[in-house]
């Protein structure tokens, strides 16, 4: 690490960890300065509150909840509100880091923020959430708002934990405020396609990936890892374009079937059951065996650190589409740069649940609500041209397209901030 690293990143308790080691790589390329490394690497606010509530059993119960409001230069910051027993301050910074990148990548005029409760929603009635829902909100209501920061649903929570933070917001504020959060159900002022955005956006990308590689969809095989809302989707919407789709998994195990998988079928049998194994024309494959598959186009959707330098050597695909968070390894993300995979990173690949919640956004705020189809429409123009933008970096420099956004990002936020007058 270099002097001017161990300079600035003194004060160990308001650095983000993670900032650092993606920013190390590029830090000397981009000429940045211990005041922009500064600037990229501290969460600008960064709130904690304890609150008590009232449990169904009449015991008063404290919890812990946080907000990092990581940067927010370039507008209102936005991110996700998760409901987790583990959930640590420093890996939400982490998170509304890579959100300040996800907004800058597609070029929204967000910036970055993460949030949530230390808590378990399996131990808990739903109306026991909800008192912890408004409770969390009632200590944080200064800090959101539609200019200020827009939470959105994350790690077990959902449209109906939006509408509470919402109601609890305008019960607060007097005032009617729809683009306080988005996620909502279409009733309250959600987005249609909002549920399936993040998967129906890295398609978006996909398929201009794939125009790149002269690759013909009816000849690509695809393999998804995660069967979760995004991996489901993935499959279900690759599936109806008229992809082939051979292999799923979720946290047990997964299914392949090299001729394709009937994917409505797969997701009726996974409702049914209660998992993948079982149906009966595939064969098992573990989540491991998935990743190396022989397919044409490889989609982690589940876990983070799936790619690593132990298999980066045996992924057969030509193409990696990250819709989970940080599935591959730096290292492995530099092996298979240098046997000519493309990788399309996370902060691009999955960033349409982001631009679905901007457009839900522009909606409320204007009052004016869009068809399905100018929807599709806007948030296809979003993910190409940022797919475009990243892509052209990589020519120029022949450079991973990790690198190549982080480097787009990077220099949008520094721009706003140079505007600003804080550089």
């Amino acid at each position: 690490m270099s002097k001017n690293h161990e300079r600035i990143h003194i004060d160990e308790k308001n650095l983000c960890h993670l900032c650092v080691s993606e920013l190390e790589s590029i830090y000397a390329e981009l000429k940045l300065t211990a005041s922009e490394l500064e600037i990229l690497s501290m969460p600008r606010r960064v709130v904690t509150v304890h609150f008590p509530v009232r449990l169904s059993n009449g015991a008063t119960k404290m919890f812990i909840g946080h907000r990092v409001q990581f940067n927010d230069a370039r507008g209102p910051s936005k991110g996700g509100i998760r409901f987790h027993p583990d959930l640590k301050v420093d890996h939400v910074s982490d998170l509304a880091f890579l959100m300040s990148l996800k907004c800058a990548v597609v070029d929204i005029p967000f910036g970055g923020a993460k949030g949530g409760v230390v808590v378990n929603p399996k131990e808990l009635s739903r109306s026991e959430l909800e008192l912890i829902t408004r409770a969390y909100i009632r200590e944080i209501a200064d800090y959101i708002g539609p200019f200020k920061d827009i939470p959105a649903p994350d790690v077990y929570t959902d449209e109906k934990v939006m509408v509470w933070i919402l109601d609890e917001y305008e019960h607060l504020t007097r005032e009617h405020a729809p683009a306080t959060v988005t996620g909502k159900p279409l009733e309250l002022g959600g987005i249609r396609a909002r549920t399936y955005s993040t998967s129906l956006g890295g398609i978006y990308v996909l398929e201009e990936a794939m125009k790149k590689e002269a690759m013909d969809k009816s000849g690509v095989r695809v393999a998804v890892q995660g069967f979760g809302n995004v991996g489901e989707n993935a499959a279900r919407i690759l599936h109806e374009m008229g992809y082939k789709i051979i292999a799923v998994s979720d946290s047990r195990g997964g299914l392949i079937n090299q001729t394709g998988l009937n994917i409505p079928d797969v997701i009726k049998h996974k409702n049914t059951e209660g998992r993948l194994e079982g149906f009966d024309t595939a064969e098992s494959i573990s989540n491991e065996d998935l990743l190396v598959s022989d397919c044409d186009v490889l989609v982690p959707a589940a876990l983070s650190d799936q790619i690593d330098d132990r298999n980066a050597d045996n992924i057969k695909a030509k193409i990696v589409l990250e819709l989970a968070n940080a599935p591959t390894t730096t290292e492995a993300d530099i092996l298979l740069f240098d046997r000519s995979v493309t990788v399309i990173p996370d902060v691009l690949a999955n960033a349409g649940g982001v631009a679905g919640s901007y457009l839900e956004w522009i909606q409320n705020l204007n009052n004016d609500y869009w068809e399905h189809g100018r929807v599709l429409e806007k948030l296809k123009s979003i993910m190409i041209s940022a797919y475009n933008a990243v892509y052209a970096l990589c020519q120029e420099e022949n450079s991973p397209m990790r690198k190549a956004a982080y480097k787009i990002a990077i220099r949008r936020i520094l721009t706003a901030e140079r505007l600003r007058g804080n550089l």
